[in-house]
């Protein structure tokens, strides 16, 4: 983009303003489900067999260790996932994904496509499918999980 605009034209600002609204949107979703954001990312990872261990997790996530506890230990409450000591070092605690955290991801994934559609909603096909694309490239380069 060109200097044109300012602030408000650069694709920073308008991911980073676009982001609180739909971000705030999809919290309030699942909420209902006494969950926020990040325990739909800790389960997704879970999901995803990205990591394990809380430690590998809070690395792939980019947040402190003490964050994940704190996200397991909701979990773990709801019901979501399971700890378990790593037979291989009695150190680390590994997190698996129950029955009902399957659930609940899946919930939140319809969720989130609500607010896809919301996003969506004034693009056509086309654009749609550039969006979709362009983000993830995007999120690939990052390292994010992008199916």
């Amino acid at each position: 983009m060109s200097d044109a605009g300012g602030l408000p034209a650069t694709v920073a600002f308008r991911l980073a303003t676009l982001g609180a609204i739909y971000g705030d949107r999809f919290a309030a979703r699942i909420a209902a489900l006494d969950l926020k954001p990040k325990h739909a990312g800790l389960m997704a990872a879970l999901e995803a067999g990205v990591a394990a261990s809380q430690q590998d997790l809070a690395a792939r996530m980019r947040v402190a260790p003490s964050l994940v506890v704190a996200l397991a230990d909701h979990l773990a409450g709801l019901g979501a996932i399971e700890r378990r000591r790593d037979p291989a070092d009695r150190r680390r605690q590994v997190l698996t994904l129950t029955g009902h955290g399957r659930e609940l991801l899946r919930r939140c994934a319809e969720a989130a496509r609500e607010v896809d559609e919301e996003i969506a909603a004034d693009l056509g096909g086309d654009r749609r499918a550039a969006l979709h694309e362009a983000l993830g490239v995007i999120a690939e380069r990052e390292g994010l999980p992008t199916a």
